[in-house]
């Protein structure tokens, strides 16, 4: 929460009209990670980037996100940050991942293959609404 806070307040600092480098906020805190939370977080973020780059990095609580229109659609939750035994890729309401009654919207996260990758780009082009 104090992480949040701190997002908030900077983003009232900023310039109206001036747009606030946030990629960079978010490759720092990525870079700030344990190694394997660090490299789960980088591919997630290069996958996130290949697929959908409209979406706009930014910190969200602390985590790496990503957002369209100023509202989050997913986010990676490291491992070590609450202390689990595996990192999260999550998706907000805002993800066209309906899928009938009930559907994931957080994924774990302990390696990433080919195929998880591959999966992921389609969770990322599925909730952005193209798949």
């Amino acid at each position: 929460m104090k992480e949040r806070a701190k997002e908030l307040k900077a983003a009232r600092r900023s310039p109206r009209g001036a747009k606030a480098d946030t990629e960079s906020e978010v490759l720092a805190k990525i870079a700030e990670m344990p190694e394997a939370d660090r490299v789960l977080a980088e591919k997630i973020h290069a996958l996130v980037r290949a697929v959908a780059p409209e979406l706009t990095p930014k910190l969200w609580y602390g985590m790496p996100a990503y957002a369209r229109d100023g509202k989050v659609l997913c986010h990676f939750q490291s491992a070590q940050k609450f202390k689990t035994r595996y990192a999260t890729l999550g998706f907000s309401d805002r993800a066209a991942l309906d899928d009938g009654t009930v559907w994931p919207v957080a994924y774990a996260l302990k390696e990433l293959t080919a195929a998880d990758e591959e999966r992921i780009g389609a969770l990322v082009a599925k909730a952005v609404g193209r798949g």
